[in-house]
């Protein structure tokens, strides 16, 4: 089965619009207030009213963990994480992945192996860059050996020149995505603006397109109605996160009146 075959055959649909469900300070970060039950509880409502909302896709991340750490998490984030993805997992009907922040992309194919869950997201895949964490390098080969070790059919969606990083050396855009789809066998491509909720450069994404036209591409930030239509030209869905939220500001509660105007304009595309 192709990568496209098997992306369309995850979400059911040809422009997947996956929502984020960004999760507050988990066990051992700065910010955790110590209610576990509050954070479990968040996670469930905001993943029901992005379902609500008609998204196709659910990707949990630990978006509250600020500042992150560069490289592993510890087993306090994984256990946590762990329980979140079960609650949200029994709460709704979607394909669901996993981001763990920074880039521990091999205890996110763990946490998704173990509890079901059908995806990742690797923020530092074939790359290696220069961030506020230090230097971060990748971590194709890991999660591909972990994989096959486990035997999991875990798809990894790859960032390519992540937000909120620059290269150690300099890059094309098309020799990042050509790495991360061909040498890194990643199953699709993830394009960002610079930081979180910034959208990409248009010609950005059309040059991923023509880079790696056999590998779905999605948007990772800053997807909103007004530019979905020149965005979505050339990519194959997106990961939304920041627009879906209440007055579009990126810590708060997932709003479904957002999220139902933006599918309602994806949906437009579609059948236009």
């Amino acid at each position: 089965m192709s990568r496209f075959e098997s992306f369309y055959k995850l979400f059911n649909t040809r422009k997947p619009i996956i929502g984020m469900v960004h999760l507050p300070p988990l066990p051992g970060s700065p910010r955790y207030n110590g209610d576990m039950e509050s954070l479990i509880k968040r996670a469930v409502l905001d993943a029901r009213a992005l379902e609500d909302g008609g998204v196709n896709g659910l990707i949990v991340e630990n978006y509250g963990d600020k500042p992150f750490r560069r490289d592993k998490v510890g087993p306090e984030t994984v256990s946590a994480m762990t329980l979140v993805l079960k609650s949200v997992l029994e709460a709704t009907s979607l394909p669901v992945g996993v981001n763990v922040l920074r880039s521990d992309c091999v205890s996110a194919l763990a946490i998704a192996s173990v509890t079901g869950a059908k995806f990742i997201r690797c923020n530092v895949f074939t790359d290696t860059l220069v961030t506020d964490q230090g230097l971060i390098q990748p971590r194709a080969w890991e999660v591909l050996s972990l994989r096959a070790f486990l035997r999991s059919k875990v798809m990894v969606f790859a960032d390519v020149l992540s937000k909120h990083a620059k290269p150690l050396v300099h890059l094309t855009i098309e020799e990042s995505a050509r790495a991360a789809a061909y040498r890194g066998m990643a199953d699709a491509i993830i394009v960002t603006g610079t930081e979180t909720g910034v959208s990409p450069d248009p010609e950005r994404v059309k040059r991923i397109k023509e880079a790696v036209l056999d590998v779905p591409i999605l948007i990772g930030s800053g997807l909103n109605p007004e530019n979905a239509k020149i965005l979505l030209r050339h990519a194959d869905g997106a990961i939304v996160g920041t627009y879906f939220k209440e007055k579009g500001f990126v810590e708060g509660r997932v709003d479904r009146e957002r999220v139902r105007t933006l599918m309602k304009t994806v949906k437009m595309l579609e059948l236009g």
